[in-house]
């Protein structure tokens, strides 16, 4: 249940921050979702939260 709750939150953050995230190539890989429901466009970032989720291991690993 904790690891739902932290996908959501990540996906949440990623709808806010998706404009800065095309800019620098994220949000556009082989596994992002995106779709339009409820008048409303939504994005499911899959293949940005693994990307990020290495990026910060690794970060985490050298410090």
């Amino acid at each position: 249940m904790r690891w739902l709750i932290v996908f959501l939150l990540a996906c949440l953050v990623f709808n806010g921050l998706q404009g800065w995230m095309r800019k620098i190539g994220l949000g556009r890989l082989p596994g992002d979702f995106s779709f339009h429901a409820r008048g409303r466009d939504w994005h499911v970032p899959l293949a940005s939260s693994v990307v990020l989720s290495v990026l910060a291991m690794l970060i985490g690993l050298l410090f």
